[in-house]
């Protein structure tokens, strides 16, 4: 073989070995996307049962009797929103 062609077979060969890395890649690429999905959604699903748990620990509190002036406040809050929603959701039904 002549150097030339002992160049290209070598140039060739790197050039599948990068190939195949790159098919490697992506299918990694795409299990790392998976996971993340993936995390995301357990993520999601954990807020949403802290939020769920700190509603209930409010309740407890509030049907107790052990809340202190800034969880009074925060319960007076909350009970106002719901107020002004139940006030707008008539005023759109009387309409």
């Amino acid at each position: 073989m002549s150097p030339t062609e002992v160049q290209l077979k070598r140039i060739h060969d790197k050039a599948n070995q990068l190939v195949k890395q790159y098919h490697q890649l992506q299918i990694e690429n795409e299990q790392l996307k998976k996971e993340v999905r993936s995390s995301l959604e357990k993520q999601e699903l954990y807020k949403n049962k802290v939020e769920n748990l700190e509603e209930k620990v409010a309740v407890l509190k509030t049907a107790t009797g052990q809340l202190n002036d800034a969880d009074k406040k925060e319960v007076e809050k909350r009970l106002n929103h719901y107020l002004k929603e139940i006030d707008r959701c008539i005023t759109m039904l009387s309409e």
